[in-house]
């Protein structure tokens, strides 16, 4: 399967055993945001995207959420959620992928400037974790069409996800509008 190869594999098995309460929750959220790109990828040509790496990075950009406090999805780590980017940046820069932890780190909602983490005491290291790529933008498009709750298979509309972005600025908005034009 494309994007589960021994090495993804291997990474998802070193951190979510078998019995792992979060292992299908996010194997099952993962393949979705990486069938997703894969469409993107497949449909729009133009981009020159890079298909293999972004169905291993689409598949490992929520690596990182067993280390945060998120009962609902069977992790219980000591972090906030919202810090399960940088930490899945730190373990895939471990296991020597730093390009795919990158994505990790600028996946959540349309990224976060360091002016946004500062201004809301956000309990994130202060730096600017926007994608950049357009793998990067890719993913993070993807991604805010699923979530990992009791609707986890269910793919929001571009219009919930818009509503859903409102409360976080225009701004958000308006590169998730931009995103729809470049990638639907």
């Amino acid at each position: 399967m494309v994007g589960e190869n021994d090495s993804v594999l291997q990474i998802f098995d070193k951190y979510y055993s078998e019995i792992h309460p979060a292992r299908e929750i996010l194997i099952t959220h993962s393949r979705l945001v990486r069938d997703k790109c894969l469409k993107i990828v497949s449909e729009h040509p133009e981009l020159k995207a890079d298909e293999e790496f972004i169905s291993e990075a689409s598949m490992l950009h929520d690596i990182g959420i067993f280390l945060t406090d998120a009962p609902p999805i069977g992790c219980h780590g000591k972090y906030p959620y919202i810090c399960h980017g940088y930490l899945g940046r730190e373990i895939l820069e471990k296991e020597g992928l730093p390009k795919h932890g990158l994505v990790c780190e600028r996946h959540t909602g349309t990224g976060l400037t360091k002016e946004e983490i500062a201004s809301q005491k956000l309990p994130l290291p202060v730096r600017d974790m926007i994608p950049r790529s357009i793998e990067e933008q890719i993913i993070c498009f993807a991604d805010t069409f699923y979530s990992k709750d009791k609707n986890l298979k269910k793919e929001k509309s571009p219009e919930q996800v818009r509503q859903a972005l409102k409360k976080y600025g225009d701004e958000k908005v308006k590169i998730f509008s931009l995103w729809c034009e470049m990638f639907l």
